[in-house]
């Protein structure tokens, strides 16, 4: 397990001390910031993928890949060719969370994010189990977890989905650095004798992003359903490619503008 090459024959993920400065944390291991995680590793970055729970990795919104349209080039694509269609989504997220493990580049952490500070050449990132983490750029892929809030009946929780905490203190250091956030609200059906429920979160307002860049940040993007608008499984593993291209430009440029 921890010999000197990974199950692909690569060098094994990195083992950051404190202090460690990631090329680019992605925020949320969801559909979104796994495969974006994935991209960035695979191009080179020294990548960290914080989630809240590792047991929700590439979480899907259905119960089952049967008829999901995945991109064949993504990993999420590559995980469903190699697996029966009739698997159910546990046993896909077996299968996705081994490959993203065994993917070089990738620092797979289990932790909250709270707080996001930019200083001259790095994000500080605070979690809500206290140590900083460094990146000198990051992504928000949190999905619909922004101040979520799950209805099912009367109740409610503060979630996401069913047993996945919502992102509130990220969501209020969010508004405190004048990022205004919309609400938006989501349905989930009722499936294998779990009841429907109803999600209401929040993202930021469409004048708050260039493309996925977060306006009032300089090195902070958003990708996914943190973001306005009607995505599906498709169009966020495309959005994922688009932006792992547009922050690995933004890396190689970096340099010369230094240089300037």
């Amino acid at each position: 397990m921890f010999g000197s090459f990974s199950q692909h024959g690569t060098p094994p993920r990195s083992q950051p001390q404190p202090g460690h400065v990631y090329d680019v944390a992605v925020i949320g291991a969801g559909l979104a910031g796994t495969e974006l995680a994935w991209r960035l590793a695979r191009a080179g970055q020294d990548v960290l993928l914080v989630s809240q729970a590792l047991d929700h990795l590439g979480n899907l919104y259905a119960p089952t890949i049967a008829g999901a349209e995945f991109p064949a080039e993504s990993v999420f694509g590559e995980v469903a060719a190699r697996i029966a269609p009739e698997q159910d989504g546990w046993a896909f997220h077996r299968h996705l969370k081994a490959e993203i493990e065994g993917t070089a580049g990738i620092h797979l952490l289990q932790s909250t994010v709270t707080a996001l500070d930019e200083e001259e050449s790095e994000v500080v990132i605070s979690t809500w189990e206290g140590p900083q983490l460094h990146a000198r750029n990051v992504v928000l892929a949190v999905g619909a977890f922004l101040k979520a809030r799950l209805l099912i009946g009367d109740t409610m929780e503060e979630a996401g989905r069913l047993s996945e905490v919502a992102y509130d203190f990220l969501a209020d250091d969010l508004a405190r650095a004048g990022i205004f956030l919309i609400g938006s609200e989501a349905t989930a059906a009722a499936v294998d004798g779990a009841p429907p429920y109803d999600v209401r979160f929040f993202t930021p307002a469409p004048s708050e992003l260039d493309g996925f860049r977060v306006r009032r940040l300089d090195r902070v993007w958003a990708l996914g359903r943190c973001t306005p608008g009607e995505h599906t499984y498709a169009s966020v593993l495309h959005d994922a490619a688009r932006l792992a291209a547009e922050v690995l430009a933004a890396e190689e440029s970096a340099p010369a503008q230094a240089e300037q």
